[in-house]
């Protein structure tokens, strides 16, 4: 113990001093040691606390463990790396949590550090606290066990609690302004940044963390939700893929070789945003989630998705088309964006360009062409390449049509939503490859609206593939190494090693 000025006495475990490691394995089992032990701490002093309570001034603390390198010379490495190094000489750290969680991709960056700087990589322990309510995880919770005790209003006396002047994105936006002397960041997400996130998946999709896969899925319907759920216990019956388990909403598991058999409750309520998981080893399976309509969903799901450094992420979804020669059930696949969403201007300025990715987009029109057995010229009756506008007014129809029309036509867009352009622009926001393919459901300049009766056969045969062609393209990208399928644009020229 030891104590702290206008705190008391600060009950501490023994502190772990960094080490030097240049086997990326035990650096990781280090983080995971150190983590453990940590977050026990903090739960045994809660409980004692529960039980018989703290003396006055009496604060249970520890810390999160850390990654630091230090380089001090000007490194040539392979210019074709979007990631795995550090851009000049200096002193690098990062905060890391549930480092169990995220062990593969921190084994990933870790190797890549020791083996393009020949350093070694130091693992020690941080000053930064662990708040109590991140110290449960896998489904405890701090309420679980304290209730509604009156006492709740004095947990901060003795707890460290989330801390928002911590929890921030300042560095994936660029603005991070580090204290002088302070290293330099490491990674793009803070420990405390990325323990908030895991809590709010949990929220809003309601399957935990570890069941989400590196490539991702995000749709506005339930119809896709419904297709993916039959297609995945077709694929887990019949063992083709790799999949080892379909994970539904609640946690419910349907293993790989079973016949509906199934473990865990479903979830009395559905959530906000449900997930459903395709596993695979090494997260290398397929998640869908069902985010809904709007800008402001397709934000806040995409800011929780991505401290899990996924692969890829893309958006199948409905859009109207703004084309006389579009039908009902026409691919669009997004080369660039009009970002009319509003929900990302104060992180990401409407002026920076969203670029299209050619990994994705090759991915995504070979998967259209393997699905629908049409290529090249063939391949422009059922698919056009262009402009998507998103916006945040779903009926925006009865506004007075001339300037927005105008603003449409202008921008040279063939389609119109409420998400892609969102969801795009976080993928570019955080690094993390992103495209969009999506059915015209709608064309409301041309008197087609979404009314009951308007779809047609031709329309209920291109959404039953969209799903497929979405899957299909996942695939592609999941058989590229990671170097190549994480794009050069999507670094910047100040930028963090990890990706």
């Amino acid at each position: 113990m030891k104590m702290d000025e206008g705190i008391g006495l600060v009950s501490q475990p023994p502190l772990i001093p960094f080490t030097g490691y240049t086997d990326a394995e035990e650096a990781v089992q280090q983080l995971v040691d150190i983590y453990e032990r940590n977050t026990a701490f903090i739960r045994e002093g809660f409980k004692r606390y529960v039980k018989d309570g703290l003396p006055a001034k009496h604060r249970v603390r520890a810390c999160y463990p850390a990654i630091r390198i230090r380089v001090d010379t000007y490194q040539e490495v392979d210019s074709r790396l979007s990631y795995g190094h550090v851009v000049e000489p200096g002193t690098y750290m990062t905060t890391i949590t549930q480092p169990g969680l995220f062990f593969d991709y921190l084994v990933e960056q870790i190797g890549l550090l020791v083996r393009n700087h020949g350093v070694p990589v130091e693992i020690g322990e941080s000053d930064l606290p662990i708040p109590l309510h991140f110290s449960f995880t896998g489904g405890q919770y701090v309420e679980g066990v304290y209730g509604n005790d009156p006492r709740g209003m004095a947990l901060r006396d003795h707890f460290d609690v989330p801390d928002l002047a911590v929890t921030d994105d300042a560095i994936v936006n660029g603005t991070w302004e580090g204290r002088r002397g302070e290293p330099l960041p490491l990674a793009p997400f803070t420990a405390p940044r990325v323990d908030y996130s895991l809590h709010r998946l949990q929220h809003y999709t309601a399957t935990a963390p570890e069941y989400f896969q590196s490539f991702v899925v995000f749709t506005n319907y339930q119809f896709y939700v419904d297709e993916f759920c039959q297609w995945a216990r077709d694929v887990l019956k019949s063992g083709e893929g790799g999949y080892t388990a379909l994970v539904e909403p609640g946690n419910v598991i349907t293993p790989a070789g079973a016949d509906g058999v199934v473990s865990g409750p479903p979830p009395i309520r559905m959530p906000q945003m449900p997930s459903y998981h395709l596993m695979r080893d090494r997260h290398t399976g397929i998640t869908l989630i069902n985010i809904g309509v709007g800008p402001s969903n397709a934000k806040t799901i995409t800011d929780h998705v991505a401290v899990l450094r996924p692969s890829a992420w893309i958006m199948l979804g409905h859009c109207a088309g703004l084309r006389t020669t579009q039908r009902l059930g026409d691919y669009v696949l997004a080369h660039g964006y009009v970002r009319d969403d509003h929900v990302l201007d104060a992180d990401l300025p409407t002026w920076v360009p969203v670029p299209p990715l050619a990994e994705i987009q090759v991915a995504l029109e070979q998967a259209v062409t393997d699905v629908a057995g049409l290529a090249d010229w063939e391949l422009k009756r059922i698919m056009r390449t262009g402009t998507v506008a998103s916006i945040d007014n779903r009926n925006w129809e009865l506004r007075d049509h001339h300037e927005p029309v105008q603003r449409l036509s202008q921008s040279r867009a063939i389609a119109l939503d409420m998400e892609s352009a969102t969801i795009a622009a976080n993928g570019f926001r955080f690094r993390v490859p992103y495209g969009t393919l999506l059915c015209v459901s709608d064309k409301p300049l041309h008197g087609e609206l979404k009314l009951p009766g308007m779809a047609s056969d031709f329309y209920h045969t291109q959404v039953s593939r969209h799903l497929r062609i979405g899957i299909r393209a996942l695939e592609k990208l999941r058989d590229m190494p990671p170097e190549r399928l994480h794009s050069r644009k999507l670094r910047s020229f100040i930028e963090t090693a990890f990706k």
